[in-house]
């Protein structure tokens, strides 16, 4: 497995200064664009889930959709999305937190997880953990138990784990410093 965690790490581009200055963005356009690559990542994600009994999978927007679908796939659960307000044409449930400068907020349909779900919650990356953590209060009001956050990237330097407590968080790849 660490042989895959390099190549994974190794396929993540840093693209300086977007989408502001001082922002290094960690892009994983190349990682998804390498078939073989990209679907050991999703089997190395899958691995720490197997015999769970994971209900569904919830990517959120929008690369969390492509990990978040493929790992359900993987997994044979549901895969359920949560997006920016307005973007989702049913009923929803809001869920809002803090950002660098304002709030900002998350929804997901009324009906978007089946009762007393086990999820696990997706996305490529945790920097400050705030819309992952909206993501789990979205999850508790539906019902449904966060078994884990999972990520591609962690940038750690952040603490954004914190902002997850009591849910656990997988990472493949760590950064401790920008």
């Amino acid at each position: 497995m660490a042989d895959d965690i390099a190549s994974i790490r190794s396929a993540i581009r840093d693209i300086p200064n977007f989408p502001k200055p001082g922002i290094v963005f960690k892009d994983i356009t190349p990682l998804l664009s390498n078939g073989a690559l990209f679907g050991r990542t999703i089997d190395v994600l899958a691995e720490r889930y197997r015999g769970q009994k994971i209900d569904n999978v919830l990517g959120i927007e929008s690369r969390g959709f492509i990990i978040g679908s493929a790992l359900a796939y993987k997994l044979g659960a549901g895969f359920s999305i949560v997006r920016k307000p307005g973007k989702l044409p049913f009923e929803t449930h809001s869920a809002s937190y803090e950002l660098e400068y304002g709030r900002d907020s998350l929804e997901i349909h009324i009906d978007g997880l089946p009762a007393h779900a086990r999820v696990v919650i997706a996305d490529d990356l945790i920097a400050t953990g705030g819309t992952a953590a909206a993501t789990a209060q979205l999850v508790s009001k539906l019902g449904g138990t966060v078994v884990e956050c999972a990520f591609v990237i962690e940038l750690a330097f952040l603490n954004g784990r914190k902002k997850l407590q009591p849910h656990g968080v997988y990472s493949l790849v760590q950064y401790d410093s920008e």
